[in-house]
């Protein structure tokens, strides 16, 4: 398995080149970009970043000062922005109060309690918590997401039936714990998700991996 997904990563590699992600220019535009990115596009998560960007919102100390209804108004291009706003509040009050407002400090945590932290706050589901932890905290932790099952259980190497850490453990288990390797695989995957291996009418034959 470790042989087959290496050999994988490397064709998919080959085929479209580094991916240069996560995008964001500070662990903490990464930190709110992947709250933002649930359940949307993201050039729709662009544009809300912009606007606090523009607005000099992207500090935890305006974050946390900003009452919640402008918060929502500034992310509202990512959608759900009630929710997220909300969302992006618990997790800065998070930081601020057990942590001191030290982002620093909370992505010092070892991997498994920063995962843990961000799993208890609520609407920080797993694959958000875990994109936190490897693209802004950057800890080796593999991020999965539904191109990922869709991949895998297409290839033959998971069921259909697999769960979120089922998969996660199989990355894990096969491949060199390197954050540069897991981020650049989950990156290479999403680009084949969303060009070959789409849901309906998937590009089989012009796929990369096609012959695995």
């Amino acid at each position: 398995m470790s042989d087959r997904l290496l050999d994988i990563y490397h064709t998919l590699l080959a085929a479209f080149g580094p991916q240069h992600w996560w995008p964001g220019d500070t662990p903490l535009e990464v930190l709110v970009g992947a709250v933002l990115a649930q359940n949307t596009a993201w050039s729709n998560v662009s544009r809300a970043i912009a606007n606090l960007k523009e607005a000099n919102l992207l500090s935890l100390e305006a974050l946390a000062a900003l009452p919640v209804e402008e918060l929502a108004g500034h992310i509202r291009p990512s959608g759900y922005f009630n929710q997220k706003a909300l969302r992006l509040k618990n997790l800065v009050h998070h930081i601020d109060s057990l942590h001191q407002g030290d982002l620093e400090q909370f992505f010092d945590l070892k991997t498994g309690a920063l995962r843990e932290e961000l799993l208890s706050l609520k609407g920080i589901g797993p694959e958000t918590a875990d994109s936190i932890v490897l693209y802004a905290a950057g800890k080796p932790l593999f991020v999965v997401d539904t191109y990922t099952h869709r991949i895998l259980s297409r290839h033959n190497l998971i069921g259909e039936e697999a769960y979120y850490h089922e998969i996660q453990e199989l990355f894990m288990h096969s491949l060199p714990e390197e954050v540069e390797l897991y981020n650049e695989y989950h990156a290479l995957l999403v680009r084949l998700g969303k060009e070959y291996c789409k849901k309906s009418k998937p590009r089989c034959d012009d796929c990369p991996i096609r012959d695995f």
